[in-house]
């Protein structure tokens, strides 16, 4: 059993025999991870990440590396390409950003090239978040500071690309976990818009952005939602607003999907043979979705939910994936047949019901991998939060998941839901120089992240977290030299 398998496991399962369940699952993982990220800090502190680690800068900015100007060689490591097995004393070559060549200690070195000797390291392919605010939320009790959430139900024209912060604080605490590409989505409302992978690496988004549109996002109504318990609309007559409309039922909820993606077809239909339409720039960024070009990501939890969105994703003829998926092994077999993947959320939250085990979220990633439904395994959408993306992948393997599956959906799967296989996702010729070295695998508490390269640039891994931890040492240390004069 390996070290994050043992890890994940004796935590767990020793505090849930002297633990209430509840107390358990809302506290071990998030001690777990504070402990892991005090031990990255010490190791790297204390110098144990290795020669490649480039000088922290004492400013508390992350300043990009200019793109790659010449052929960078990475000699002796184990590389872990994902979808072409595992290389041992591997070599890789990139240059303008690019896996040149990849294979044994034979592969060529190109003339002029910077050889960078990592014997006794790993390599893996940068992990991807599927789904992330990284860069559109900066402080969750600042308004101002998240782009997330627009006005109005339906707003398939927003891109959050365009919203991106490339200064963020989160981006470079995200990369450190080995995060280097992440879904950027907005929220809100039913149609929320459109999905953005982006690259963490650029001074602007313009540069940091892999594919504008990349997902549309729907948010499928909650069948069992129930009204608010207290309150009620504002009183009527003189200096009241008058009384407030019943909520929507849940039929009149789904109606309005249908109809709205409805009035899309139509104007498609209408711009395709030719007729003067007005220009309509939320039916029009409808188009690819309906194309089938990209997918459509329904965040649904429930199983009549899931159900339900099957059925229209089938009767509307789109490229259907399913974001959430709490209950989804309860209705694994539909989600097989249809071939739906499901980028699961909150792999490390508590038990949604009283009666479900401890484990329930913890099993889910191994029961639909037994149950033959491919999946992505996705944080839960904060970006404070993104760098947890290893562990929510490492606790599946911790109760069951191979590795090499855990790897995969938080790698390749993503990649393919989201449309950008063809360059990230794996190791291989041709696809973005996008990769991290390590001392193990990322999805292992203990394992260091010694340097990452976004697209051949050799990145700056500082980031807040290890600033900070620098100061406080550096006070605790001057405090000590004081009391022992």
């Amino acid at each position: 059993m390996s070290l994050f398998r043992r890890s994940f496991s004796t935590h767990f399962q020793t505090l849930t025999m002297h633990t209430h369940p509840r107390v358990t699952l809302r506290h071990t993982p998030r001690l777990l991870l504070q402990a892991a990220s005090l031990s990255l800090s010490l190791s790297l502190s204390l110098g144990m990440a290795g020669v490649l680690a480039p000088a922290a800068l004492p400013a508390q900015v992350v300043i990009p590396t200019a793109a790659q100007s010449q052929p960078v060689v990475l000699k002796g490591a184990t590389i872990h390409t994902v979808t072409k097995g595992v290389i041992e004393n591997g070599v890789i070559v990139m240059d303008k950003g690019k896996i040149l060549a990849i294979g044994g200690a034979d592969v060529a070195v190109p003339r002029g090239a910077k050889v960078v000797d990592v014997s006794g390291k790993h390599i893996y392919p940068g992990l991807i978040d599927a789904y992330s605010t990284v860069g559109i939320s900066e402080i969750g009790s600042v308004d101002v500071s998240n782009d997330i959430n627009e006005l109005g139900d339906f707003n398939p024209n927003v891109r959050a690309e365009v919203a991106v912060n490339a200064e963020s604080r989160h981006i470079g605490t995200t990369r450190s976990a080995g995060v280097l590409v992440a879904f950027s989505t907005p929220g809100g409302g039913v149609i929320s818009g459109l999905s953005s992978a982006i690259s963490l690496e650029g001074w602007t988004w313009e540069e940091m952005s892999m594919k504008g549109a990349a997902a549309l996002n729907v948010n499928w109504p909650d069948p069992n939602a129930r009204p608010r318990r207290f309150g009620g609309p504002p009183p009527g007559g003189p200096g009241g607003r008058g009384a407030q409309p019943a909520p929507k039922t849940y039929a009149e909820q789904v109606e309005e999907i249908r109809t709205f993606f409805g009035e899309a077809r139509a104007y498609r239909d209408a711009l395709k043979s030719g007729q003067t339409v007005r220009t309509d720039t939320r039916y029009a960024a409808m188009i690819p979705a309906l194309n089938g070009e990209i997918p459509v990501v329904v965040a649904a939890e429930g199983v009549a939910q899931i159900n339900d969105a099957l059925t229209w994703a089938k009767q509307e003829g789109i490229k259907l994936v399913v974001r959430g998926g709490r209950d989804a092994i309860h209705v694994a077999a539909r989600l097989k047949a249809d071939q739906v993947p499901v980028i699961l959320t909150s792999t490390m939250s508590a038990p949604p019901r009283s009666d479900d085990g401890y484990d329930e979220a913890y099993s889910t990633p191994t029961a639909l991998y037994k149950a033959g439904v491919k999946f992505a395994i996705a944080g839960e959408g904060n970006a404070l939060y993104s760098y947890r993306l290893p562990w929510d992948a490492g606790v599946a393997v911790a109760f069951g998941l191979p590795e090499e599956e855990a790897l995969k959906a938080v790698t390749i799967n993503a990649a393919e839901f989201m449309g950008i296989a063809d360059k990230v996702g794996s190791l291989e010729v041709g696809k973005e120089a996008t990769l991290l070295i390590t001392t193990g695998t990322p999805l292992d508490m203990t394992t260091n992240i010694i340097q990452s390269y976004i697209q051949g640039r050799e990145i700056d891994m500082n980031d807040m977290q290890k600033q900070f931890f620098k100061k406080y040492l550096e006070k605790i240390n001057q405090a000590k030299k004081k009391i022992a004069s």
